[in-house]
């Protein structure tokens, strides 16, 4: 009897403990109070009575407390939860419709139609894309690449990028042709709080140039040089410039793209006669292999695309002033997939597409 008596004067305390502390939550300390009166033998109605709540309440947790002590207290009972209004199978067949029909005056679905669709509300619908991560109003472009000799240049290139020559420079070379002067017809309105900056939808063209670029894959500097055109004078005057502007006693790896004047007589002619120029070509409807691409986004994003530029002058003068920025503290591409991932994934492309290289 002794051993009971301490038992419960023990589990009182405790209980006393969340009673009496000043940070536990009241709900809990209602719980506490519920199991002490339960300890001292008061019938479950008083209890209800006492503390002026219902006897449902009291059972439950006088039989949680019962079960598993103070630490049932803490925890909140469990609840039913609310029952799913969309079975299983009427999940599948708005999955499947998606996937696999197409409405008959649309090109893809919309939430609306697929809820008129289902008979179902098109918050159900968003839920159920939601799930599965189906984006029907999202496309992606792509296209593969039919050169004959895709395998052998993606080894060539990736093969420079990953693991370039002993004593040679790599440089991805290409150019953003037609760059456009654009001058907005009215000022813009600065940035405010609430309020995004404003150009107008209409604009004056002044000209254009071409950015002939030469990425430095070992520390990401670049040379450039703005043009009006990009035929072959202007290519093998931009070689000229790469001769002048690395070092004299080193190859150069070159990777270019298929365009028509990086191939002309007068080119292989000159290159001929400078024997340190290696030139690497892209598969054809690959530029994603030339790394100055990424060059390019970059300064289309940050300077060209919401720029004003009054004159092809203003234009030029802005275009070489980032490369100039740039190269005061380039930055590195990495490029990181080996020549195999590449291909097996274009593989899988190709063989999900049913069409052959």
């Amino acid at each position: 009897m002794d051993a009971m008596r301490e038992d419960t004067l023990k589990k009182k305390k405790d209980l006393n403990k969340l009673v009496k502390g000043r940070n536990t939550p009241q709900k809990v300390v209602l719980r506490a109070k519920i199991a002490i009166k339960v300890l001292e033998g008061m019938p479950k109605k008083r209890i209800a009575e006492e503390l002026n709540i219902s006897r449902t309440t009291v059972y439950l947790w006088a039989e949680r407390y019962e079960k598993g002590g103070v630490t049932a207290l803490l925890k909140d009972a469990p609840r039913p939860g609310r029952i799913p209004l969309i079975t299983p199978q009427k999940e599948k067949e708005v999955v499947e419709t998606t996937l696999h029909a197409l409405p008959h005056n649309a090109t893809h679905w919309s939430v609306r139609a697929m809820a008129t669709a289902q008979s179902i509300s098109r918050m159900a619908v968003q839920r159920i894309w939601k799930k599965y991560n189906i984006q029907p109003h999202r496309i992606k472009t792509f296209k593969l690449s039919k050169d004959p000799h895709f395998i052998e240049k993606v080894q060539d290139v990736v093969g420079l990028y990953l693991d370039p020559p002993d004593k040679a420079l790599v440089l991805s070379v290409d150019e953003k042709s037609q760059i456009q002067a654009l001058d907005r017809t009215q000022p813009g309105l600065p940035l405010k709080k609430g309020h995004a900056g404003t150009i107008t939808h209409d604009y004056k063209r002044h000209g254009t140039t071409t950015l002939f670029a030469a990425l430095n894959t070992l520390n990401g500097k670049v040379i450039g040089a703005c043009m009006p055109k990009h035929r072959q004078d202007q290519f093998l005057k931009f070689l000229k410039k790469i001769d002048k502007e690395t070092p004299p006693d080193i190859d150069l790896h070159l990777i270019v793209d298929n365009y028509g004047s990086h191939k002309t007589k007068r080119v292989k002619e000159w290159l001929m006669k400078h024997p340190r120029f290696h030139m690497h070509f892209t598969p054809t409807s690959a530029s994603w292999l030339n790394m100055v691409e990424r060059f390019f986004s970059e300064i289309t994003t940050k300077k060209i695309r919401r720029g004003v530029f009054k004159s092809v002058q203003t234009l030029i003068d802005a275009i070489m002033d980032f490369v100039e920025k740039h190269n005061e503290n380039p930055k590195i591409f990495t490029w990181t997939k080996d020549a195999y991932t590449i291909l097996a994934k274009v593989a899988k492309c190709t063989e999900a597409l049913g069409t052959g290289h």
